[in-house]
């Protein structure tokens, strides 16, 4: 039996590339490459698996930002009204009780 060949990503990409940029068909990349027609069809799939998950994780990243500002804001309110509050506290404690 002969040993598995391994094609690095580059390779993968160079061979994808020539199917999707050139139109060549798969069955003439397989020949020249020698490899099986399906194994670059699973390759190709992989690729564009691949692309839905980077574009789904920008968009997601893009959302975080701006709801992560938000609750940023809303943090920076809370902060503001605790620090308002506790203050207000103090001097009704001192005004009611005397020194603290």
């Amino acid at each position: 039996m002969s040993e598995r060949r391994r094609f690095s990503s580059e390779e993968k990409v160079m061979i994808l590339r020539e199917h999707l940029d050139n139109n060549v068909k798969v069955s003439d990349l397989a020949a020249k490459y020698k490899v099986h027609p399906n194994m670059i069809l699973r390759w190709k799939k992989e690729l564009f698996e691949g692309a839905l998950d980077i574009f789904s994780q920008k968009h997601k990243k893009n959302g975080q930002n701006a709801k992560e500002q938000k609750l940023e804001e809303k943090i920076k309110k809370m902060q503001e009204v605790i620090t308002e509050i506790t203050t207000d506290n103090l001097e009704l404690r001192k005004k009611y009780n005397g020194e603290i």
